[in-house]
């Protein structure tokens, strides 16, 4: 008789946004007539930059001719897609990343979920509370999390590091040692960033306990303030300790086009094993490789047209942002966050918990957000709202709240 991993049941329901999703339809199902604004899912809805839809269609016309056609990717991906991303993303803000370091995937969703399996089991992660669900559930999966507690909603085996109100909502470093720290700045779910200086404390600790820190910089691209760092390796021995998780969803809208990369120098050793060599050795046997259309599609992120477009797409999101903030303020809220981040993290009103919040919200106002709770233990008590939305409907939504 065959078993299944009982890893998986473990988890805790589904998966947050699937759960939310549930509630959303039922609702909607209930009650035709009310038009719902989606401000909960980090997915965006601004169409692809006309440089990137010019790629597209000239990719797909080589498609069309033998001469021109390509089949299987590169294990790694293509070169033309690696060394753009090698001398816009990480030469050109000096930090010393070769092209062959870097692994093209379909998004850092995946690959979030994916780098844990290089690792031991007995590998003790730390992450930060709240924390983006995918980076605890494939752990869970992997069977390195131990046991639940549905008291505290913590698992035995993870060593948690709050991010409250009272640190700003950074991690400060944790009492017990780690072999994995998964950091992700800009934040998701808070929107909270850290300095350079404060990133360099990360790096030298990590080295000095023999640590990997994981650090997720899907939302590098929000960056507006000078002293916070877009990518880990801006910091002196960030070669040794780090891997770095990018993506192309929320930096040029490929939520729904799949793209990401990781990068893993080649310093990066468990005694002589290169951790490069694992994942490159995982990459080749599980994966197949982003589409080379879509490939294209990226190297024209990094073109001066597609840069130039770009930095528009970003700059109406962090204006929805700036939207966000300044209405829940006028209505009372406490909020952080939608600076260097197209999140808004609030508190909830009146002592309601994340899922009381949330019912009132989608009933009252028609308008979805997502629970802090979902993202942790010390999310309760709070609530995300994305800048995600168009102006129009991230507009709406707050005349809905405010006229609560």
């Amino acid at each position: 008789m065959f078993k299944v991993n009982d890893n998986y049941l473990k988890l805790k329901g589904s998966y947050l946004f699937s759960a939310i999703a549930k509630k959303v339809a039922a609702y909607q199902a209930e009650n035709p007539d009310r038009s719902i604004i989606r401000l909960g899912i980090g997915d965006v809805t601004q169409p692809l930059a006309p440089a990137i839809i010019e790629a597209l269609h000239k990719a797909v016309d080589e498609m069309a001719d033998a001469a021109t056609f390509h089949g299987y990717a590169p294990d790694l991906g293509y070169e033309f897609l690696r060394s753009a991303i090698a001398k816009n993303d990480y030469a050109d803000r000096g930090c010393d990343i070769a092209a062959d370091e870097i692994f093209v995937s379909d998004g850092a969703k995946c690959d979030s979920g994916n780098i844990q399996e290089i690792f031991s089991t007995d590998c003790k992660i730390a992450v930060c509370d709240p924390v983006y669900p995918v980076y605890v559930d494939t752990n869970v999966m992997a069977g390195r999390t131990g046991v639940f507690d549905e008291k505290t909603e913590m698992w035995s085996d993870v060593i948690y590091m709050p991010c409250t109100a009272e640190n700003n909502f950074a991690p400060e470093l944790p009492g017990q040692t780690p072999d994995l720290i998964y950091l992700c700045f800009p934040n998701n779910p808070t929107g909270s960033t850290i300095t350079k200086d404060q990133l360099q404390v990360w790096v030298d600790y990590a080295n000095k306990a023999g640590a990997v820190i994981i650090y997720d910089a899907a939302y590098e691209a929000y960056i507006s303030e000078d002293n916070v760092p877009h990518t880990i390796f801006e910091c002196e021995g960030a070669r040794t300790c780090a891997i770095e998780l990018k993506s192309f969803s929320k930096n040029a809208g490929f939520t729904g086009t799949r793209l990401g990369y990781t990068v893993i120098p080649k310093d990066l050793k468990c005694g002589d094993v290169m951790l490069h060599s694992l994942w490159a050795r995982r990459h080749g046997t599980k994966y197949n490789g982003a589409p080379y259309i879509v490939q294209k599609a990226g190297e024209a992120v990094y073109s001066d047209a597609g840069k130039q477009q770009l930095k528009g797409q970003v700059a109406y999101y962090m204006n929805n942002a700036k939207t966000i903030m300044t209405g829940l303020k006028e209505a009372g809220y406490t909020v952080s966050g939608g600076v260097n981040a197209p999140y808004i993290w609030l508190k909830t009103p009146e002592k309601m918990n994340s899922w009381e919040f949330f019912d009132y919200l989608l009933k009252e106002a028609n308008v979805v957000g997502t629970p802090g709770s979902g993202f942790g233990p010390s999310g309760e008590g709070y609530f995300r709202l994305t800048a995600f939305g168009s102006y129009e409907n991230t507009v709406a939504a707050l005349e809905r709240i405010k006229a609560l």
